[in-house]
């Protein structure tokens, strides 16, 4: 058993998937046990009943830029410590044969023996991500996995030589090569990590976020409206809404719409800083262009176009009529899509309270909104169309005796609103 699931264990978190290396084998004696083989680019095969993954060990050779330019070498005589030679962390590099571990693959902490070549407990222990050997620098993934799992592991460091390391990799124009699916894939899985925030630290370390994500680099350096703390710059409060949004426990929906909603404002022209008027629309362009590029998908994207355009009338939505609410939530289409406006809303709450001394703070715009929304939802709109035919009304009136009940349902819904 290799990688993620030795570590986990060893620092006391659930292991939900495990790894098996095989050695001393070939795909004909696999197959032949009933082992289906699955892996297109190396040698893979899932158990006939745990249906786990087991791989060949193997080898690598860099043959072309980008992590698809490698030659895989599988055979029976490539030993344990070649194949943990390729991986890229030494924490992902430590190994326990099968039969030191019972059936659900857990195993005595205390007396296991380990495979351990690169010193992966030492790191573990020092809370260290450390490359294994300079075979990292082959593949530009490991870049993004390492910045993952800074987000997952908030309370390790990055090894100086691996900062390094990574560096001269963007500097080579390794990252360059990245495949846009891949990108999405482990920028996802970041941002679902307990400290998202640590993801953009360590990639902006490197100089890698600038390459892949030019549009949040930006962001850093841009001052924040004068009746924010000024010290606190975009970019650092977009740290902080995103890990915001993690403690909040939100969808990896709501996490991107944090992620891209003030993409404006690192385009902001000098002569409106620091108000940044406008940079709602400038946003959602960004957005657009972000999201073609990284093929975020679709539930992602809508989302976050809402919030990238709207956040800044949401914040200001207390101070609205009930006519401008409709409007407001007519925009969102919240009439038809209410699951989704409630994303919408948490998104907004996190980009308000992520900011110094308005973490703890109430979001009175989200419960004021979703009531306005029942209310308007609650309105019987055939009833009212059934009666405007009976009177001889149709068309465009109709829609209009619809609107004005749904304002007056919101009024009644928000006593004292003018």
């Amino acid at each position: 058993m290799v990688g993620g699931a030795v570590r986990d264990a060893l620092l006391g978190l659930p292991v939900k998937d495990r790894d098996w290396v095989v050695v001393g084998s070939n795909p004909d004696e696999l197959v032949a046990q009933g082992f289906l083989p699955v892996g297109r680019d190396f040698p893979v095969f899932l158990h006939p009943h745990t249906k786990e993954e087991y791989a060949l060990a193997r080898t690598e050779r860099k043959t072309a830029r980008g992590y698809r330019g490698f030659v895989i070498h599988s055979a029976p005589e490539v030993t344990l410590e070649q194949d943990l030679a390729r991986r890229d962390l030494t924490i992902n590099s430590i190994a326990i044969h099968a039969d030191l571990t019972d059936l659900e693959g857990t195993f005595d902490l205390q007396s296991a023996e380990f495979v351990d070549p690169y010193q992966g407990r030492r790191d573990l222990t020092a809370k260290v991500l450390r490359h294994v050997t300079l075979a990292f620098r082959e593949d530009p993934v490991r870049i993004l996995r390492v910045a993952r799992l800074a987000a997952r592991f908030a309370d390790f460091t990055v090894a100086p030589e691996t900062m390094a390391l990574m560096r001269a990799m963007v500097h080579d124009g390794e990252v360059d090569h990245l495949v846009s699916e891949r990108v999405w894939q482990e920028l996802a899985r970041g941002l679902m990590e307990q400290q998202p925030s640590r993801m953009l630290e360590v990639l902006r370390a490197c100089g890698a976020l600038a390459r892949i994500l030019p549009e949040v680099d930006k962001l850093w350096g841009v001052p924040q409206r004068p009746e924010y703390h000024p010290e606190i710059d975009t970019g650092v409060h977009l740290m902080m809404v995103l890990n915001l949004s993690a403690q909040l426990h939100a969808s990896l929906a709501v996490r991107t719409a944090c992620l891209f909603h003030d993409l404006g404002k690192g385009t902001t022209p000098a002569h409106v800083l620091p108000k940044h008027l406008g940079h709602e629309e400038r946003s959602a362009r960004l957005l657009k262009g972000v999201c073609e590029r990284l093929r975020v998908p679709t539930d992602c994207r809508e989302l976050s176009d809402v919030v990238a355009r709207e956040h800044g009338n949401i914040h200001r939505s207390i101070d609205l009529s009930p006519a401008a609410t409709l409007r407001l939530l007519e925009r969102c289409d919240a009439l038809r899509k209410p699951a989704r406006f409630e994303e919408v809303l948490l998104a907004c709450e996190c980009d308000a309270r992520g900011r110094l001394g308005l973490h703890d703070q109430p979001y009175p715009q989200r419960p004021r909104l979703l009531a306005a929304l029942t209310a308007a939802r609650a309105v019987v709109t055939h009833v009212i169309a059934d009666q405007a035919l009976a009177r001889g009304v149709d068309g465009q009136k109709i829609g209009e005796l619809i609107h004005a009940a749904r304002v007056r349902a919101i009024k009644a819904a928000q006593p004292g609103t003018p």
